[in-house]
């Protein structure tokens, strides 16, 4: 049976044994019409099938390590007592960029769901979690950040009703392992 609850710090090891694992076979690329004036158009084009693994990079073991955690909020699906989903929520964290220094907004900062889990709702259950951990603590939106190749993910929070408003090619470009990654930004209103 899947369940769903509010995890601290003693289920951090637990939470990293989650793969955050994409499996890229297309991707979007960047039409300009009339070079950026008359509009940018987002094609989905399919690419030689590859994985993205970023769960050696996304480790809630080392959150702490990093930053202040005291203002985020974690929760994990289990089935049984098989962690199989977690997402991590940011909020009122000076380190964190990615808030613009914003006191009503907060980051979904990470989500996860085992491969033989995902298409069966648990990703939507922990993003319902996050929007309602948010809305419940008075904040008035939420930030998505995801890449032009995880076109799974870009589905999934357009279908939630978040918007893509802000496209950044060059976001990456010190990772040279990223250099034809493009960085997508999503809101959701709260």
């Amino acid at each position: 049976m899947i369940s769903y609850k509010q995890i601290d710090c003693n289920y951090f090891q637990e939470y990293d044994t989650i793969p955050m694992q994409v499996y890229v076979k297309s991707q979007y690329v960047l039409e300009r019409i009339n070079n950026g004036l008359g509009g940018i158009l987002l094609k989905e084009v399919p690419v030689k099938d590859y994985v993205l693994d970023f769960s050696k990079h996304a480790k809630a073991t080392k959150f702490s390590e990093k930053f202040d955690i005291t203002n985020w909020a974690f929760f994990m699906a289990f089935d049984d007592e098989n962690p199989i989903g977690a997402v991590t929520i940011v909020s009122r964290t000076a380190d964190i960029r990615m808030l613009d220094g914003r006191e009503d907004m907060t980051v979904l900062w990470d989500i996860r769901v085992s491969d033989t889990y995902k298409h069966q709702g648990i990703g939507k259950k922990l993003f319902d979690l996050a929007v309602k951990w948010s809305r419940s603590n008075g904040f008035k939106q939420m930030k998505i950040e995801c890449q032009n190749n995880n076109v799974p993910a870009c589905k999934f929070y357009q279908k939630q009703g978040a918007i893509l408003r802000k496209i950044d090619e060059y976001a990456y470009n010190d990772d040279i392992n990223s250099k034809f990654e493009i960085q997508f930004i999503w809101y959701l209103d709260l």
